[in-house]
């Protein structure tokens, strides 16, 4: 939607935005710029990005901010770079350093093991500067505050922990990893953790998200580039048939759900689109018993 049309509350200039986000701006600070340059305040994200890190993160339009609490965005992944050496306070580059260690000395052996034993399904306890809630109140929030807390370990999958590169950086160690893992998953407390079990501290350095969902880099574009083409990267149609399954339905079939009606149910398990003769995306539809109900009417009788 260019910066001359007026804001819809429909379906024009709808979709979702994938944004290749620069460092230093928090996702609240990605979703204002957005609301200027693409003239809306029909602005949402899904999900959080920290400050330091960069790429991947999505962003709904206009109606498509209704997709955005539908998607099923359970794997991420990461290219990152861990310093083992030295622990900070927030597991990342950006907090004050607590300890420093030689660690020059541990060999591929010892990092390939520990590496190993952080993969998989395994219970992580999230790192303390985090939004997680705690009796009510956010954990970085406590953490200004100084506040003593501790934050139980929750369960999470780490599908790949792969080391891309090593670097000896006088006493330290610098190691380019590539990680996929579940949502949930704290890459800073993954460095925080390797470091710890080599007995030298860890922190997190560099964190570049190239994947949510099936949403990657190569949807992405950066604010300077929408600021020179101020448009969704999908369109809500695109947008639908990326993220979930399809059922291709007839006119009649498409009418009905416009109107808020069901469909017989075909065995799909899971939120689905179900798509017109014309390729429109109608509804995102689930089925529960008899009944192939929407979840969300994309295109209701009224906005057609």
């Amino acid at each position: 939607m260019s910066k001359s049309q007026k804001p819809s509350s429909g379906l024009v200039g709808a979709g979702l935005l994938i944004v290749d986000k620069d460092a230093g701006m928090t996702s609240h600070d990605v979703v204002s710029r957005c609301r200027k340059l693409l003239n809306t305040r029909k602005v949402g994200h899904a999900g959080t990005l920290d400050p330091m890190a960069t790429g991947v993160l999505i962003l709904g339009v206009e109606r498509a901010t209704k997709l955005l609490g539908l998607l099923a965005l359970t794997t991420k992944s990461y290219s990152a770079t861990i310093r083992l050496g030295q622990a900070t306070t927030t597991d990342d580059a950006e907090g004050e350093t607590v300890s420093t260690a030689d660690a020059s000395g541990i060999d591929d052996a010892a990092i390939a093991v520990e590496i190993a034993r952080l993969t998989g399904d395994i219970d992580q306890v999230p790192t303390r500067v985090s939004a997680i809630k705690v009796d009510g109140q956010r954990a970085h929030k406590l953490v200004r505050e100084g506040a003593d807390f501790e934050l139980a370990a929750r369960p999470v999958t780490v599908s790949r922990f792969d080391v891309l590169a090593r670097r000896n950086v006088g006493t330290f160690v610098d190691l380019d990893v590539e990680v996929d893992c579940s949502s949930g998953t704290y890459i800073r407390a993954l460095a925080r953790d390797l470091g710890g079990a080599l007995g030298v501290g860890g922190h997190l350095t560099v964190l570049r998200r190239t994947a949510v969902g099936p949403f990657t880099l190569e949807h992405a574009r950066t604010l300077a580039q929408l600021a020179d083409e101020p448009a969704v990267s999908l369109d809500i149609d695109a947008a639908a048939q990326t993220a979930f399954p399809h059922r291709q339905i007839s006119a009649a079939e498409a009418e009905s759900l416009s109107q808020g009606r069901w469909l017989d149910p075909i065995g799909v398990p899971g939120v689905y689109a179900t798509i017109d003769p014309d390729g429109r995306t109608i509804a995102l539809v689930q089925e529960r018993g008899k009944r192939a109900s929407s979840v969300m009417v994309v295109r209701p009788a009224t906005l057609q």
